[in-house]
């Protein structure tokens, strides 16, 4: 038997270990040369929308090429780590140090070749099917199935230097030990488990500050939490397996009520050894796999921004302009031309817009001018939107701030205006969206009709808003006037527009595109993570093996065994996952201060969609786990 034929033999009996490990390596390649085949194909060139997908999917390739490195990096050294008894073996048998290192070398290469070949041959087959899919969600025409040898050459290239690099640098991972402590590796008694009080402390402080900064962020302090909630987060959740789980293991053994009951004894002495000996895995898996549900979560809850258009224009199509000038007319004739046109029932509506001089303010940015409307006509264009207004008629030098969209600064501010030196002060934000923000650029007041006769702008302008029933039909009306539906007030132009069926159909369409990015990324973290769980389940079977052997001689029965292996694999597959989930839901409670409307059911969604995918596959693991352990108890 020749050396390669060595390496390929002891890679092909160690299926059952590579396993996980070789087929996220070939899903990684599949997804990388799925996006490849987007970012190639010819139909996918001109257009902002498909400019926008391609920068996307080349940002997702960039993303997950990153993570395949780390993944295999740690997959490789953990492998390496379980080995050492056959590494003794092999040195004995007269190995050298450069032969056990070419081996490990040649096996990592082969397994990754492998995954290359898998990868990109399930590419090639579901290729049609992706690009069906993301040609849909990106909402453009179906794409013919286009083979790129550009796509085939990149992901082979790209996972070739992945794979020889990690390789490469898994050489100088193998120690070789005296052998006595190679054949010793699998068979010397675990010390017990010790941890420091004062780090389990800080464990609890840091995720409990984590959580409580996150539930009571706000939009104006969102951006300055953001970075210490995360680092708080990660070091917390470090020092929680390592520690604090550790710690509360060992009260547990103290209640002896609860000890000493039934298979308890088992199930909870083990308990600490396996959270401090997997304390690392259990890390990273909660870690990716808070990725992974915020990303997807993340995305999914940008669906409520779509519905939040009808709230930030409260009109389908307004216009904002002086109403001197001829070319305003002709620009509202032609906008009622193409309503006609599309045969829709609309209503148009004006409105006086006074600019008023501000001389000082207590904000941080004082305008030189700013909109303001009357209450009574503020009521009409609720009116006109379909909203009851249920603020108390103004009156004197009351004001109302204008809100201009969801984003709107909620802060009391006074204005004192140039006029007579009068001051405003805003201390309560209009309940609606008045004029959207496109339109003013920065926020305006609604001011009582008598102050509105009294001052004297230094320009006026007319808002005039069309109202129909379906925004989702204005969409295109209006292509030489705006670009992608808006024209601001800060671009130069006599007038400045938005058309809420265009901005929605684009929203859409980027919202479609992220989320088809962030569900496939999702994926191969979650199915990494999974991997994680597997290998390390696996990794540590021959001790199982010779642990339950043993309780089973002084009378463990069958169910009994089942019993534990389900509370122990439960413990592996979910803990991590429910921590993960912990985190998600006050970073989605962070997110909620970005929205008016609620994204509490678009999380429940995505959370519940992978507590089921990892309970489908905890229940395939515990019945291989199961079947491999006890064919040794027979």
């Amino acid at each position: 038997m020749t050396f390669p034929q060595f390496v390929y033999r002891n890679v092909v009996r160690n299926k059952r270990t590579y396993a996980a490990y070789f087929l996220s390596s070939a899903f990684s390649v599949l997804i990388f040369f799925v996006y490849a085949l987007f970012i190639f194909h010819p139909d996918i060139k001109q257009g902002v929308t498909k400019t926008a997908a391609i920068q996307l999917m080349t940002a997702a390739e960039v993303i997950m090429y990153v993570f395949s490195f780390l993944f295999v990096l740690y997959s490789v050294s953990t492998f390496l780590k379980s080995r050492k008894r056959e590494f003794g073996i092999l040195m004995m048998h007269g190995m050298t140090r450069n032969q056990l290192n070419l081996m490990v070398f040649l096996e990592n290469m082969l397994i990754g070749l492998g995954a290359i070949v898998v990868g990109i041959g399930l590419g090639v087959i579901t290729g049609k099917l992706f690009l069906m899919i993301g040609a849909k969600m990106i909402g453009i025409g179906p794409l013919r199935f286009y083979f790129s040898e550009k796509a085939l050459l990149l992901t082979t290239c790209a996972f070739i230097i992945l794979f020889f690099c990690i390789s490469l640098f898994t050489t100088a991972l193998v120690r070789v030990n005296k052998l006595i402590d190679l054949f010793q590796a699998g068979e010397k008694p675990k010390t017990e488990p010790k941890v420091s009080p004062f780090l389990s402390l800080l464990s609890a402080v840091l995720l409990i500050a984590s959580y409580y900064l996150s539930a009571t962020t706000t939009l104006q302090t969102l951006i300055f939490r953001m970075f210490p909630v995360i680092g708080m987060t990660i070091v917390g959740t470090y020092f929680f397996y390592t520690q604090l789980s550790v710690f509360i293991t060992k009260l547990l053994q103290k209640n002896r009520g609860l000890f000493w009951k039934k298979t308890n004894i088992i199930t909870i002495s083990s308990l600490a050894y396996r959270l401090k000996d997997n304390a690392r895995m259990f890390f990273m898996v909660t870690i990716v796999s808070t990725v992974a549900f915020c990303a997807v979560g993340t995305l999914a809850s940008m669906n409520v921004m779509n519905r939040q258009v009808k709230q930030d224009f409260p009109a389908e199509i307004s216009y904002l302009a002086n109403n001197d000038q001829p070319v305003q007319q002709q620009n509202l004739l032609q906008i009622e031309k193409e309503l006609k046109e599309r045969k829709l029932e609309y209503t148009s509506h004006q409105v006086l817009i006074k600019y008023i001089a501000v001389a000082s303010s207590t904000d941080r940015f004082t305008p030189k001018e700013i909109p303001v409307v009357s209450f009574s006509d503020y009521k009409k264009i609720m009116s006109w939107a379909g909203y009851a207004v249920e603020e108390k008629r103004l009156a004197g030098k009351e004001v109302l701030g204008m809100r201009t969209g969801s984003f709107s600064n909620p802060e009391e501010v006074t204005y004192t205006l140039k006029q007579d030196h009068m001051k405003l002060r805003q201390s309560k934000m209009s309940k609606y969206v008045v004029l959207p923000m496109q339109l003013i650029f920065s926020e305006g007041l609604v001011i009582s009709d008598e102050l509105f006769e009294k001052v004297t702008p230094e320009r006026t302008k007319i808002y005039t808003g069309f109202y129909t029933s379906d925004l989702k039909k204005t969409s295109g009306i209006g292509e030489n006037l705006v670009e992608h539906g808006m024209k601001y007030y800060s671009d130069k132009g006599p007038y400045s527009m938005t058309v809420s069926g265009t901005i929605y159909e684009n929203q859409m369409s980027m919202y479609k595109m992220m989320l088809f990015v962030a569900l496939l990324i999702g994926a191969v973290f979650f199915i990494a993570a999974g991997s994680f769980l597997y290998f390390r389940l696996y990794a540590d079977l021959d001790y199982d093996r010779r642990h339950y052997l043993t309780i089973t001689k002084v009378g463990l029965t069958d169910q009994e065994l089942n019993k534990i292996v389900t509370r122990q694999l439960s413990l592996l597959f979910f803990v991590p996952i429910l921590v993960a989930f912990v985190h998600s839901v006050f970073a989605f409670m962070a997110l909620q201060s970005l929205f008016s409307l609620s994204i509490a059911k678009e999380i429940v969604i995505v959370l519940a969609s992978f507590l089921i995918a990892q309970f489908i596959y905890f229940l395939l693991i515990r019945f291989r786990y199961l079947r491999n352990l006890k064919k040794t108890l027979v």
